[in-house]
C-alpha cells in the first residue's frame, strides 16, 4: 500500500486544547445513575452511595466537565425535587425515557460526586426550558451559586451544603428543535426564551458561561436555519452553541461508518460558518465557540423499540451498547475530529459516562469494567493537552457510499507545554496495514517514547462481564524517529497513539 504522509511544524497550529474538550455526560437515563455512578450497598460504595470502583475508572478516564441531568430528561426536570432530605423527595414520571425517577440521587449528590473525582471535574448544568422557563432557571441559579442570605441560598445551607456549588457553565435547554423533546419549540420561540433566560442569569452573575441549543443533528430539516435564527436573538448573550451527533453502521455500510468523522468535521465547519455569518451580519467582533456536548457511537436504531416497551420502571437497562474494536476505532476518529477543531470546539461531552452508551459498564452488586472505547478517550485526555498542530495528510483513499473517496489515514498531533508531541492516528482500512511517514520540522523530539495500538484480528472483539480484559492497547514494533523523520506502520483497523520526546 502507498505510504501516508504529513508534516508537523510549530509555525502551523490550530489552537490550544481546552480541557473541557474531554467532558462527559450523566443523565437520569437507564442505569447511568442508579447502579452506575450511585449504588448504596455495593461492596465498594462509600457513605454517600458512590461506587468506588466506578469512581476509580472515571478518574482514570480523565473526564473534565460533566453535563447533568440531561439530555431529554431535563425537559421534564424539576430541580427542587432533587434537593433536600432524600425521604421527602417525590417520585416522578420521566416522559423522555418512560421510566420512574426516584430522585434519590439529586443535585447535591451530583456535586459531591464531581468533587470526589477531583478539581478537574466541573459541573455543566442543563436548564429545563421545555416545560419551565426564566423564573425556574433563576431559582436554580440562586440555590446553587448564591453565597447566602436569601431564601434559596439559605435553603441550600439548610439542606447541608453551606458552600455554593459554583456552577459556571449552563446549557439553555436541550435539543429544543427536536419534536421528540417535551416542550419542543420553533427556532423563534426558543431563541426568545433563551435570550430572556440568558439576560436574567447575567443580572445575577455577569460571568456565567452559557450554551444555546443548536440543531440536535446535522440531518435535521431546519439545520443551519435554526442556528441562524437562535443566534440572531442570543449572539451577544451566549458563549457557545451546541452540536450533537451519534454514529452507527446503517444497512451494513461499514465503510461509511468508518468514515463517520468526515460528517463530524463537516458539521463543525458548517456550524462555525453559520455562527460567523450571523456575527458578520450583526457587525460583531465576538466569536461564538462550539459545545459538542453530545457525541458517541450509538446504535440508535435499536432505541425506539426498547423505550416504547417500557412501563415506567426504575432504572431499566437501556442503551447498554457493547462496543467492538471497530466501534472503538471510529470513536477514536471522532476524538481526532474534535481535536482538529480545537480552535472552535471548546467544550465536548462524551455521552454518556456509565452503562448508557458508555465507556464504563457495571453490574449491580458486581464489577465495573472498561469498554473498548474507554482506551481512546483516556489516552486522548491524558496526552492530548497542549497546542494542536495543523495536520494535512497525503493519504491513500478508499470509496464510501456516503462520503465518496475518503482518506484511509485520519490524524492529528498535539504539542505539550514541555515540547513533547503526541500523534493520534486511525487506519480505516479493514484489511491492509498503512505505512506512515511524518516529517518533524523545527520540533524538538528525537525519540519514540511509545507507540500504543488498539486493534485486533477480530474487529468484533469486545470487553464483557465475562471477559472484561479481552481488548486492550498493545505496543507496536518498528516505530522509529530518525533525523526528524518518523516512520511507523499502522495495523489494519486501528487506533494509534505515538508519543515523541
Amino acid at each position: 500500500m502507498r505510504t501516508a504522509r504529513f508534516t508537523l511544524d510549530p509555525a502551523f497550529t490550530v489552537g490550544e486544547v481546552d480541557p473541557r474538550l474531554f467532558g462527559s455526560f450523566v443523565e437520569h437515563l437507564g442505569r447511568c445513575v442508579y447502579t452506575g455512578v450511585f449504588e448504596p450497598g455495593h461492596p465498594t460504595a462509600d457513605a454517600d452511595g458512590i461506587r468506588g470502583d466506578v469512581l476509580a475508572l472515571v478518574r482514570e478516564l480523565g473526564v473534565t466537565a460533566v453535563r447533568y441531568p440531561g439530555g431529554n430528561f431535563v425537559s421534564g426536570y424539576r430541580w427542587e425535587d432533587s434537593v433536600g432530605p432524600v425521604e421527602d423527595r417525590p417520585r416522578r414520571l420521566d416522559l423522555a425515557w418512560r421510566s420512574t425517577e426516584t430522585n434519590r440521587f439529586g443535585l447535591s449528590e451530583f456535586i459531591s460526586f464531581l468533587r470526589k473525582i477531583g478539581p478537574q471535574a466541573e459541573p455543566m448544568m442543563a436548564l429545563n426550558l421545555g416545560t419551565r422557563g426564566v423564573a425556574e432557571a433563576l431559582q436554580l441559579q440562586e440555590y446553587a451559586n448564591h453565597p447566602g442570605g436569601t431564601a434559596l441560598s439559605d435553603l441550600r445551607a439548610e439542606h447541608g451544603d453551606k458552600d455554593p456549588f459554583g456552577i459556571r457553565l449552563w446549557c439553555l435547554g436541550n435539543e429544543m428543535d427536536g419534536p421528540w423533546q417535551t416542550g419542543h419549540k420553533t427556532a423563534g420561540e426558543y431563541g426568545r426564551l433563551a435570550a430572556e433566560t440568558a439576560r436574567a442569569m447575567r443580572q445575577i452573575d455577569p460571568g456565567v458561561q452559557l450554551v444555546a441549543c443548536g440543531s440536535s443533528g446535522r440531518s435535521m430539516p431546519t439545520f443551519a436555519t435554526w442556528e441562524a435564527t437562535v443566534l440572531q436573538e442570543t449572539y451577544d448573550l451566549v458563549d457557545h452553541i451546541s452540536l450533537h451527533a451519534y454514529y452507527e453502521p446503517l444497512d451494513g455500510d461499514i465503510d461509511s461508518f468508518l468514515a463517520s468523522a468526515v460528517d463530524m468535521e463537516t458539521f463543525i465547519e458548517d456550524v462555525a460558518a453559520t455562527c460567523d455569518h450571523v456575527g458578520a451580519r450583526l457587525k460583531s467582533r465576538k466569536k461564538i465557540n462550539l459545545s459538542f456536548d453530545e457525541w458517541n457511537v450509538w446504535y440508535m436504531s435499536r432505541t425506539e423499540e426498547q423505550v416504547s416497551a417500557l412501563d415506567w420502571p426504575e432504572a431499566p437497562r437501556l442503551l447498554e451498547d457493547s462496543y467492538s474494536v471497530m466501534d472503538a476505532v471510529v470513536f477514536g476518529s471522532l476524538l481526532i475530529a474534535l481535536l482538529r477543531h480545537a480552535d472552535r470546539v471548546t467544550v465536548a461531552c462524551l455521552a454518556q459516562l456509565v452503562n448508557v452508551i458508555a465507556p464504563i459498564m457495571t453490574e449491580p452488586g458486581g464489577p465495573a469494567w472498561r469498554q473498548t472505547t474507554f482506551y481512546p478517550f483516556a489516552q486522548a485526555s491524558r496526552y492530548g493537552r497542549g497546542e494542536v498542530l495543523d495536520v494535512r495528510v497525503d493519504s491513500p483513499t478508499y470509496g464510501t457510499e456516503k462520503y465518496g473517496e475518503t482518506d484511509l489515514l485520519h490524524a492529528t498531533a498535539v504539542r505539550a507545554e514541555d515540547g513533547t508531541v503526541t500523534v493520534f492516528a486511525v487506519n480505516r482500512s479493514r484489511t491492509e496495514p498503512l505505512p506512515l511517514e511524518v516529517a518533524l520540522n523545527g520540533l524538538g523530539p528525537t525519540s519514540v517514547v511509545e507507540h500504543s495500538v488498539l486493534a485486533d484480528a477480530d474487529p468484533d472483539a469486545r470487553n464483557t462481564l465475562d471477559a472484561p480484559d479481552r481488548v486492550a492497547p498493545h505496543a507496536a514494533e518498528g516505530t522509529a524517529l530518525d533525523g526528524g523523520r518518523l516512520t511507523a506502520v499502522l495495523e489494519p483497523l486501528s487506533w494509534n497513539v505515538i508519543r515523541l520526546a
